[in-house]
C-alpha cells in the first residue's frame, strides 16, 4: 500500500499526470481494437501496412504514455509542448479534408472522428498545462526578469526536433516495410505521390520530393503559428 502510494505521489502528482496517461492508455486499447479489426475484419487476416500506428496523429498516444514517468522539466516542457502545438495542428488540420477519417465499417469511421477531436481537447489541455506549469516556476522565482522568458522558444524547438526525428522513424519504417505492403507513414514515403490536400496539387509544379520536403516545412511552419498563439494566451491572462 506505501509502495503504491509512493509511486502515485511521485508520478501522478498533478491532475493532468492521471488525465494524460488515462487518455494514453484508452488510446492504446482503441488502437489494438483498431488494429484486430482492421486485420481480420477488412484484411481477411491479412495486416494493412498502410493502418500501421505511425502517423503524425498517432504520436500522441505514445507521449502520453510516456509522460508520467519524465519527470525532468525540459522533458515534460517539450512533450506538452508537442502536445500543444503538433498534436493540436493535426488534430485540427484533418478536418480540412475528412477523407481519410472514413473506413469500411462505421465503427472504424466513428473511432477515427472520436481520435482526432480527443487530439484537439489534447491539445487544449496541454496548453493549459504548460502556462499553469510556466506560471507555477515564476511564483518560485525571486525577480520579475524571469517574466522575460516566462514562454520560451527553446522547448518548441525540442518539439521540433522530436516531430522532425519522427519524420526520420516514419521514412524508415516507408522504405523498410514497403515491400510487405502499401505504407506511407507521415504522408512523405517517395515512392506514392503526396496525397494531403493543397500540397498534392504542386506536384505538377515543384515535384514530389520537393512538396514533400515542402509539407514537413509546413508542419514545422503551422506548429510555430500555434506556439505563437499560445505565447498570446499566456500574456493575455497574467
Amino acid at each position: 500500500m506505501n509502495s503504491r502510494k509512493q509511486l502515485i505521489s511521485i508520478y501522478f502528482s498533478y491532475k493532468s499526470d492521471i488525465f494524460f496517461f488515462a487518455c494514453g492508455i484508452l488510446m492504446f486499447c482503441s488502437e489494438i481494437w483498431k488494429q484486430f479489426t482492421l486485420t481480420f475484419a477488412i484484411g481477411g487476416g491479412s495486416y494493412i501496412w498502410w493502418y500501421f500506428p505511425f502517423q503524425l496523429c498517432s504520436i500522441p498516444m505514445y507521449i502520453l504514455l510516456a509522460y508520467p514517468w519524465l519527470r525532468g522539466s525540459s522533458a515534460r516542457k517539450t512533450l506538452l509542448m508537442f502536445l500543444m502545438c503538433y498534436c493540436l495542428l493535426g488534430g485540427i488540420a484533418v478536418f480540412a479534408d475528412t477523407s481519410g477519417l472514413h473506413y469500411p465499417l462505421k465503427a472504424l469511421t466513428v473511432h477515427s472522428y472520436l481520435w482526432h477531436i480527443l487530439l484537439i481537447i489534447l491539445g487544449i489541455t496541454a496548453g493549459i498545462t504548460y502556462i499553469r506549469l510556466l506560471r507555477s516556476n515564476e511564483k518560485k522565482a525571486l525577480f520579475s526578469r524571469t517574466l522575460m522568458t516566462a514562454f520560451p522558444l527553446r522547448p518548441f524547438v525540442y518539439s521540433s526536433l522530436l516531430y522532425l526525428s519522427c519524420c526520420l522513424i516514419a521514412e524508415f519504417l516507408n522504405l523498410s516495410l514497403d515491400r510487405f505492403g502499401t505504407i506511407n507513414m507521415f504522408y512523405i514515403n517517395p515512392d506514392y505521390q503526396m496525397q494531403q490536400i493543397i500540397f498534392r496539387d504542386l506536384i505538377p509544379v515543384i515535384g514530389n520530393t520537393n512538396t514533400i520536403l515542402l509539407y514537413i516545412a509546413s508542419t514545422v511552419s503551422g506548429a510555430l503559428i500555434l506556439f505563437l498563439f499560445w505565447k498570446l494566451i499566456s500574456r493575455l491572462v497574467r
